[in-house]
């Protein structure tokens, strides 16, 4: 029997002492990398793009990936990233430019709140929140839907709290949990999840979540916090369940205000009898004070004139109507029941100069003479918005019920493709909230053209990320922390919730947050189930929302629009944003015993 030297043991052991030494320099790099990202971000106020590049070279450098692969890891990342998700984010910007553009969010908003007794409007505008959310980005919601949240809680009496909970969290759900909004779509590509299954499951999650963050909390939390609303902010005008465009059911021949309804807080709800329903008629544009922006860089001069006809100005974080050339409404020195003539000679409340036309900061100002002059219909502006996502819902559907090689699969996968179902939504959406409102060629290409401009910062910060995510892969850091997590018996759905959190409380952004965690749990996602990886990134994006504060600037935007102290924002809109995350994590847990 031949004896074994107790030397031939050490060549293992030295092997299983270098792969550990191997392991913690990655894990070191992981997470000094991330805190080159943090500390850039929140402390030095360094844009998220660069923090993630730089973030990006100090992974690969320390991760033992040297300079010029690092460089070519990165650059193949943001490649994949910019060329799949970038594409949809930009076409899903399109139809939400002419959702807005052509009046057509507003009457989806007014058509709603109008025929809604007061004591359910919280329950109306989050689902108003929800249907216009699938196509905008959140700020851009916010910018429209606050100004007619303030107006109704001025004229019904309904405390502001009660109806702009609903309204922000039907926002932020589709922001965080439904593509084709930029984090899920960039977790969606970083974890090569289904993208119809994981709309479809979204969207199931979306429903409680809604619910319970928005409604119930709200008639909860609004008995405590208290809100009064800046006077300057709330329109000089109202809801009306039709616009007053030419032709338009409902139109009247004169808009009036009354000035001392146009505080926060005013109860006099317009319609006979008393009854708590709101039935006065809609302003045409929001007002463009600096106020109304949160100071946001980027954003022209409210004082300055412009030329007759006023644009539709998207900015940094949204679309808003530009101020006409003799002020803006609310603004100092305007009177604010000032009036202009309308194309059907009504009088608008507030607003002086010409009717909008599409144009803006950033785009092709349109000057011609053709103008919107109507909004589109209340079901087609809905069926537009809608459309690419039953699309993409089919094509799920399909390749869940029906056979490979099916004729009808086969049509639906091709229709559901996301890059097909956003185009052709851009399409028609051209027609039925474009040239079906009066636009002319000129017009339309306008408002599409000047969807781009405003994500050009949301494109660069998703494709960085992608970036990001391909050096950890390369650098082997997500296979060490997806083994760290097997061996641990930690479940992937909840590891990919705890970091996102994490890194969305350090820096306070959302996308930031969904894509470097999606980046880290990757490896996981390759032994899910395409089930599994779906509830996998609604799992991040859930975490990709808790606990909004200060260092976010959705926080701000909605403390001053609401006019809450620091405190009251931390005790609503943060404690809100908490209560989505832990509800679509608890959401996301509940399906995957079912799948």
């Amino acid at each position: 029997m031949t004896s074994t030297s107790p030397l031939t043991l050490l060549p293992p052991l030295a092997d299983g002492t270098g792969k550990a030494s191997g392991d913690a320099r990655l894990i070191t790099a992981a997470v000094l990398a991330i805190a080159v990202v943090i500390v850039l971000i929140a402390a030095a106020k360094l844009h998220p793009f660069l923090s993630l590049v730089l973030g990006s070279a100090v992974l690969g450098i320390t991760g033992g990936l040297g300079v010029a692969t690092t460089i070519d890891s990165f650059v193949a990342g943001v490649g994949a990233t910019a060329g799949t998700v970038g594409l949809l984010i930009a076409l899903g910007n399109m139809i939400g430019a002419l959702l807005a553009d052509s009046g057509g969010a507003d009457r989806i908003v007014d058509r709603v709140v109008s025929r809604v007794p007061g004591g359910r409007l919280p329950w109306a505008m989050a689902g108003v929140a929800a249907l216009i959310g699938l196509p905008l980005f959140f700020e851009i919601g916010v910018v429209l839907l606050i100004p007619v949240v303030l107006l109704v809680a001025a004229r019904t009496g309904v405390p502001l709290i009660k109806v702009a909970i609903p309204a922000l969290a039907g926002l932020s759900v589709l922001h965080g949990l439904v593509p084709p909004h930029p984090g899920p779509l960039a977790a969606v590509s970083a974890l090569d999840a289904d993208l119809g299954l994981t709309l479809l499951f979204g969207l199931i999650l979306a429903v409680p979540t809604v619910i319970v963050a928005g409604p119930v909390f709200a008639s909860w939390v609004s008995r405590y916090v208290v809100a009064q609303a800046p006077p300057e902010l709330v329109p000089a005008g109202g809801i009306a369940g039709s616009g007053g465009f030419p032709g338009e059911e409902g139109s009247h021949g004169e808009r009036t205000s009354s000035a001392g309804s146009s505080g926060a807080g005013s109860s006099g709800a317009a319609s006979s009898g008393g009854a708590s329903r709101v039935t006065v008629d809609a302003p045409e544009t929001h007002a463009d004070t600096e106020a109304t922006r949160g100071g946001r860089a980027g954003d022209p001069d409210p004082g300055t004139e412009g030329p007759a006809t006023s644009a539709t100005t998207r900015g940094e974080a949204g679309a808003y109507p530009a101020a006409a050339s003799s002020g803006t409404r609310g603004e100092e020195g305007t009177d604010p029941t000032a009036t202009s003539s309308a194309p059907d000679g009504e009088e608008r409340p507030g607003v002086t100069g010409t009717p909008l036309t599409p144009g803006g900061e950033g785009r092709a100002e349109v000057t011609g003479t053709s103008a919107i002059t109507r909004r589109p219909a209340f079901w087609p502006a809905v069926a537009t918005i809608l459309l690419p996502v039953v699309l993409m819902l089919a094509r799920a559907i399909g390749e869940l019920v029906l056979d490979e090689g099916d004729s009808v699969r086969n049509a639906l996968e091709v229709a559901g493709e996301p890059l097909v179902a956003l185009l052709v939504g851009v399409l028609v959406a051209m027609f039925t909230l474009g040239f079906a409102t009066g636009m002319d060629r000129t017009q339309v290409s306008s408002s599409v053209a000047g969807a781009l401009p405003s994500i050009s910062a949301i494109l660069l910060i998703v494709a960085a990320g992608g970036g990001f995510k391909q050096v950890l892969v390369d650098a082997g850091i997500g296979q060490v922390i997806a083994d760290a997590a097997r061996d641990a018996d930690l479940s992937p759905l909840l590891l990919g919730w705890l970091v996102a959190v994490g890194i969305r409380v350090a820096t306070g952004s959302a996308t930031v947050a969904t894509i470097t965690a999606a980046g880290i749990v990757a490896p996981l996602a390759a032994d899910q189930s395409t089930a599994e990886v779906s509830l996998l990134v609604l799992a991040i994006g859930a975490g990709s929302l808790f606990f909004s504060h200060v260092n976010d600037a959705g926080f701000w935007l909605v403390k001053e629009y609401l006019g809450l102290t620091v405190g009251q924002t931390l005790r609503t809109w943060s404690v809100m944003e908490t209560l989505i995350s832990v509800m679509g994590l608890a959401g996301v847990l509940g399906i995957a015993l079912l799948v």
